[in-house]
This record gives C-alpha cells, structure tokens and sequence, in this order.
C-alpha cells in the first residue's frame, strides 16, 4: 500500500479500450499516438502499419502459443523497463483471450476453475499494464451485446468473456466502440447505449476516432 497525502498524488498515464468490428481501424488509430511505440499483435494485422508510424512491433506466430501468457508478460516486462516506448498496444485481446484459454483448458478440466484463473490472469496483466507507467492501448473484436439502450436498442460488448473483460478492463480510463457513420470512424463512449462503454477522463460521449486522444477542453 502507498500514502499520497492531497495535492501529491502522482499524474499515471491513460489507458484506452477500444473494440469494433474488423476494418474499423482499430490497429490503425495507435499510429496517432505521440512518441516511440510497441505493438504487440494477437492477429497478425499488420498491414496498416509503416515504418513513418515509429512502432516497433511484436507479430506472435502459432508456435508460440502454447507459452502465449509467458511471452507476452516477459516481453512487456523488458520493453517497460526498457523506458524506450511512449505508449504500448495489445491488438485484438480477443484473440489472446482463446489461446490463454486452451493453455489453461489443457491443464485442467474443471470449467469454472478454467475462468477464475482466465480472470486472474487478465486482472493481473491489466495491473502490470496499470504500473507500467506508459500509455496502454488495447483492442478486440465485438459481438452483440445482452443488454440495451434507453431506446430499446440492442447494443454491443467486446468478443470477451465478460467476467474477464471486467477483469482487464477495470483499470481502463476509457472503454469505447469504434463504427463507420456515414464514411467518418466515431467511438461511442455512452454505456445507455447499450455498448459496454466508459469514459473517466472527460465528459465526452461520443467521439471522433481522430480526436481519441484529445480531451473534452483541448476540443471545445
């Protein structure tokens, strides 16, 4: 446990959560983020991606699954401590969800245990990202959502168990949905949507993708 007494709280770097459906530009928007970066891939979507954008990248290959939690801990361990990158980028957690899952399904087969140890894992990873002192970005795919808007509307959530979603995304500032509308990406940022959305940095709702890094004072 660490005491800050007022006014001496640290300033921590923000996290963002942002899922959609695939050619949304989700992978492409973490080229927006200032600064040198890493990007870890789950899906090997690596296309949009260009030497310009100042990424150094990380492509995880089948064979390197069945070490996938191990890997991709080790990895963000050295690159933090590295100190070398601004920001950081976990592309499609979706994915990465399924291999840590057959990875904990092959060692044991009791099914609710199997989730319980998915969910720790992900809230511990998301506690690291949390410390890490770098700005994190993470994405994955969405799938319709069991709740809905004011409106009666259905809505949305990540493709993610949601008990390991809750898990990882709790330390997240930002949770948000990015779609086409009429040619434009926006990110919808309003959970009575009926979207698994948040937004603790400001009052926003809904967003420009291009304006993801700009806070409600900095677009007025």
């Amino acid at each position: 446990m660490k005491f800050y007494a007022s006014g001496k709280l640290p300033k921590v770097p923000s996290m963002y959560f942002i899922y959609g459906d695939g050619g949304t530009g989700k992978t492409s928007l973490f080229k927006k983020f200032p600064g040198k970066k890493m990007l870890m891939t789950f899906d090997r979507s690596t296309n949009v991606i260009e030497s310009k954008d100042n990424i150094d990248t990380f492509i995880f290959e089948p064979d390197d699954m069945a070490n996938i939690q191990s890997l991709v801990v080790g990895y963000l361990q050295r690159a933090i401590a590295s100190g070398k990158y601004q920001a950081i980028a976990l592309d499609n957690v979706s994915a990465l969800q399924n291999f840590v899952l057959e990875n904990i399904d092959d060692a044991s087969k009791d099914g609710r245990q199997n989730y319980q140890k998915l969910q720790l894992w992900f809230r511990q990873l998301s506690d690291m990202l949390r410390s890490s002192g770098t700005t994190i970005y993470a994405t994955a795919h969405q799938i319709n959502a069991d709740t809905t808007s004011l409106d009666g509307t259905g809505g949305y959530q990540p493709d993610m168990n949601e008990k390991t979603f809750n898990a990882f995304a709790s330390m997240f500032d930002l949770v948000g949905r990015i779609y086409m509308h009429d040619g434009e990406r926006m990110i919808d940022l309003n959970p009575e949507n009926g979207n698994h959305a948040k937004n603790r940095l400001d009052n926003r709702t809904l967003i420009k993708a291009e304006d993801l890094l700009k806070t409600e004072k900095e677009s007025d």
